[in-house]
């Protein structure tokens, strides 16, 4: 850490060039004694990604940002809140701390929290920016965590890693077994000094294939932000129960979205299938990366349009968490009938058929944009067919 960067004409700098083109700011140059051109838009490229991500440190004096990678690497608020709901306990401990996003957040809910981090800069930054925060029940330990863990011998409440997912010769991957910490391998270990743990994953995983690798799994939790899937959270018990239980959350500015379903019933259960009737139900992108394309439907009480196509109906409007349509009326996938229709601003979805979005627009010259979507699927009787649809209010 460069302490320099701290004082409060810098500090004005950073904050009064968040908006301001670095390649100029590089090639002008600044002036500070003892602080680097080069140091200084390292901190306003991480600020400024904190902005949305990480408000609390963005509308926070005097925080001293790493470089913008570590800021794309950390979790958001939004998701450490939500790990911070999930774990319990009097001590937890952050065996891959990073930035400290995650350890922030536990800190609230937890009377002591180690943090780990094997970069002593980064280890050093996260301990300064703890202080400034007040959060006085973290303690930063600047080595590796399973090392740590081995040296001092004692248990913990919880537990919680997010393997780092950069391998030097594969470049970004999300097998488990390519990640740093390798988790599966080290199972036996990690239950030596807790008996529960909370795994962060790539979103890519699959559920099946991490089921099988982590093998005491009580809980997946799959944690989108505005629609899009941020992060699987693997809960796991030392000893685990019969039965693992699925939880889907799509978090927006309005109510958060929830849906959860037991992971053996998806096999078990029937759906119902049936013609587009009056409304169409979209799932959050959540509940689609569960695999609960049945229990979705059941839970619910509604048909769906195709075993492969994954939208459902229904005649009369209800609560569900993804998106809600009007069915103005369904048409059969021909070009003279679409052409007919003389439709040019809508929005364009396919779901379970052959051509993309981009060569539809192509096709028809549709541009995006105004209060018409037009979902480009496949029935019950393997037709294709255009639901033209309005948002349901």
């Amino acid at each position: 850490m460069n302490s320099a960067l701290l004082h409060k004409e810098v500090q004005n700098f950073i904050d009064d060039n968040l908006n301001s083109d670095i390649t100029k700011l590089l090639l002008k140059g600044t002036k500070f004694k003892n602080v680097s051109t080069k140091a200084v838009v390292t901190q306003i490229e991480a600020k400024k990604r904190c902005q949305k991500k990480l408000p609390t440190w963005f509308n926070t004096a005097n925080i001293y940002y790493p470089d913008k990678l570590n800021i794309e690497q950390t979790s958001s608020e939004a998701t450490a809140e939500y790990k911070s709901k999930i774990t319990s306990g009097q001590s937890i401990i952050d065996l891959t701390g990073g930035f400290g996003v995650d350890s922030y957040h536990f800190s609230k809910r937890f009377k002591q929290v180690t943090h780990c981090e094997i970069n002593t800069e980064l280890s050093a930054i996260a301990k300064y920016n703890f202080e400034v925060l007040n959060r006085q029940n973290v303690t930063c330990i600047p080595k590796n965590g399973l090392d740590y863990l081995q040296e001092e011998n004692r248990k913990f409440d919880y537990m919680y890693i997010d393997p780092s997912r950069r391998h030097d010769k594969k470049g970004k991957v999300f097998f488990l077994s390519d990640c740093l910490p390798n988790v599966p391998e080290h199972l036996d270990t990690l239950f030596k000094y807790t008996d529960s743990l909370l795994i962060k994953t790539s979103p890519l995983l699959d559920l099946s294939i991490g089921i099988k690798e982590l093998r005491t799994v009580a809980e997946i939790h799959i944690v989108a932000v505005n629609n899009e899937v941020k992060e699987l959270l693997w809960v796991l018990k030392k000893e685990v129960k019969t039965g693992i239980l699925i939880k889907t959350i799509n978090i927006t500015s309005g109510v958060p979205q929830l849906f959860n379903f037991e992971f053996k019933d998806e096999k078990k259960a029937q759906a119902e299938f049936a013609e587009p009737q009056l409304f169409l139900y979209e799932p959050n992108v959540s509940i689609l990366k569960a695999g609960a394309f049945k229990a979705i439907g059941l839970k619910y009480n509604l048909e769906k349009l195709h075993p492969h196509t994954h939208l459902y109906t229904s005649n009369t409007l209800i609560n569900f968490p993804g998106r809600r349509f009007k069915i103005d009326k369904v048409l059969p996938f021909n070009k003279k009938r679409l052409k007919y229709e003389k439709m040019s601003m809508v929005n364009i979805a396919t779901r379970n058929f052959p051509e993309s979005v981009a060569v539809l627009k192509k096709r028809f010259h549709f541009k995006d944009g105004g209060k018409i979507y037009l979902f480009f699927t496949t029935n019950i009787k393997d037709e294709r067919i255009v639901v033209v649809c309005s948002k349901a209010e």
